[in-house]
């Protein structure tokens, strides 16, 4: 066989036996009365089944980039994802006292931010590539307290998972009212959540019954998962590289458990 040809043959055998994703990136409006509400759903088009979704709800900046990158890594893995816009308008800021006011204007309601929640969770069960019966979501920061109130809800997830989220406690909750496997994921050294209101969290899952884990990491303050967290200038918020890598790597073998009939 000519020395051409065997590297041809060589080169075939060697090539991916899967396809490179092939991610669309849509930007989707839906309405909450009178406010329009624009989200960004990402799925790789190269996939031919039905597969299970992921509701991704943001800081209190906004849907920025940094959401729509961990959309995009999730669908890279395979999940149609769907990350929510809980202000309206599409707003992103960079300013803290103005993402301080939004997201406190969203929470003084417990029943409109919800609500809201919802609307972005039913966009991600009706899309035709979603296997509707195995849902989840994820939260960073206000987005964190944002799924955890989709569990406190009762809504039919099956699994959330809040990253350096408020931690919020569940309120009136009876046990089996919390139908989603918890997972959250907290710095040691994040000063925004008081010991005291961690120790209430935890009391309120376990009087609901709820199933839950919560990772702490050594040395991490709030915002460890955004690279950019450091550059917004706010005492305690600092990315950790180390705590983004692990907590990531630990929402991916969660993610298969809970998907796992």
């Amino acid at each position: 066989m000519p020395t051409a040809m065997r590297f041809l043959l060589l080169g075939l055998f060697l090539l991916p036996l899967t396809a490179p994703a092939a991610l669309i990136k849509e930007p989707v409006e839906y309405q909450d009365g009178d406010t329009t509400l624009r989200g960004y759903l990402v799925y790789d088009e190269a996939l031919p089944h039905k597969r299970p979704g992921i509701l991704i709800a943001h800081e209190w900046w906004g849907l920025n980039d940094f959401v729509r990158e961990r959309a995009e890594r999730l669908a890279d893995l395979g999940y149609v994802t769907f990350a929510l816009d809980m202000y309206g308008d599409g707003r992103v800021t960079e300013h803290s006292n103005e993402a301080s006011a939004w997201m406190q204007q969203m929470t003084a309601n417990q029943e409109a931010w919800r609500h809201r929640a919802l609307l972005g969770l039913e966009i991600l069960k009706r899309h035709p590539m979603v296997d509707a019966e195995r849902i989840a979501a994820i939260g960073f920061c206000f987005g964190g307290g944002t799924v955890m109130q989709l569990a406190y809800a009762g809504a039919d997830l099956d699994g959330v998972v809040s990253f350096h989220g408020p931690l919020t406690p569940a309120a009136n909750t009876k046990p089996g009212d919390i139908k989603a496997s918890i997972l959250v994921a907290h710095g040691e050294d994040d000063s925004f959540v008081p010991s005291e209101q961690i120790a209430v969290f935890k009391a309120a899952l376990d009087a609901a019954q709820a199933d839950w884990q919560m990772i702490i990491y050594g040395g991490a303050r709030h915002a460890f998962t955004n690279p950019n967290a450091d550059s917004y200038g706010i005492d305690n918020v600092r990315y950790d590289p180390l705590a983004a890598k692990r907590s990531w790597a630990l929402m991916r073998v969660f993610l298969d458990e809970v998907f796992t009939p």
